[in-house]
């Protein structure tokens, strides 16, 4: 008997996690990170803390929802690629149809998260965000234009404006200092992944940049980008919407971010496009948090 209720505990986990992956929980939470600064960075609106949480949880299953329409349209090529052919629709182990239904399921509860407690502004915005990453970028940008990401990047970037929003209500000018941040951090994060993982988009016939046009291509063009990052990154201190901690941390974080960018360009190691690639993930974070803390516990 406790034998057969461990292995149904084992099976139930399993399942869970199998969910989770759907999710990209740990893509789902860095943008929940930037949500939640984006709220922060707004001006007070006496909104309380409940409502707040509650805003970031609509956006993250909205977000949750666009990722797991991506596994079900990318199940076809996620099969040909060693970096997600054991992706739980591209196994077989979850259903396109129970996938489907997850989706839709943290889709309308998502969205009346958010037109409950935030404002129907936020949640259409968010539902366009789920609309250009899950159909615009995952089906038309992926498999036609090596500029996909740079394109596609924009539905991404939308989380630090979707916070802002809830708390005001209106659109305005510094949230998009925020989306213009992790607008310019998408190529080089995502081509530096690419360029490890060449292979595999070309498996699986998708214009990267690195199959179009090449490695050596796609490096100068990360250099670039993470050159441009760092300009974007000095313009919230520029107009007065965050003070020297964050103007520190963005430097020493971006010059990290150059300088490993010049490595993978012009040093000759193996696995450099991968470490940048995991540092990237680190760096907006970290980026994201000093915004926050410069303007609250400082």
């Amino acid at each position: 008997m406790t034998s057969n209720v461990l292995q149904l505990q084992r099976s139930v986990s399993a399942k869970i996690h199998e969910y989770l992956v759907l999710c990209k929980h740990k893509v789902v939470m860095l943008l929940a990170l930037t949500a939640v600064v984006g709220q922060g960075l707004a001006p007070a609106s006496g909104r309380s803390l409940l409502e707040q949480t509650l805003t970031i949880l609509g956006i993250a299953l909205l977000a949750s929802s666009a990722a797991v329409i991506n596994h079900i349209v990318d199940s076809d090529i996620d099969k040909k690629m060693r970096r997600t052919d054991s992706r739980p629709v591209a196994t077989g182990s979850i259903s396109n149809t129970h996938a489907f239904t997850f989706s839709m399921i943290l889709l309308v509860i998502g969205f009346c998260i958010l037109v409950q407690f935030a404002n129907w502004l936020t949640a259409w915005l968010t539902m366009f965000a789920l609309v250009g990453y899950a159909f615009i970028y995952t089906l038309v940008l992926k498999r036609r234009t090596p500029q996909n990401i740079v394109i596609g990047g924009f539905a991404g970037a939308m989380p630090p404006l979707l916070g802002w929003v809830s708390e005001t209500g209106a659109m305005s000018a510094e949230p998009w200092l925020l989306v213009m941040i992790v607008f310019a951090w998408t190529p080089p994060h995502f081509w530096a992944l690419a360029i490890d993982r060449k292979k595999d988009y070309e498996n699986a016939k998708i214009p990267m940049l690195p199959v179009t046009h090449g490695i050596e291509f796609t490096k100068t063009m990360v250099l670039l980008y993470s050159v441009l990052l760092t300009l974007v990154c000095v313009l919230p201190f520029l107009i007065g919407m965050s003070g020297n901690i964050y103007l520190i941390a963005s430097l020493v974080l971006n010059s990290i971010f150059v300088y490993r960018a010049w490595q993978l360009k012009f040093v000759p190691k193996e696995k450099l496009a991968i470490k940048l690639f995991i540092y990237s993930i680190w760096q907006l974070m970290l980026l994201f948090i000093a915004l926050f803390v410069d303007k609250w516990l400082i």
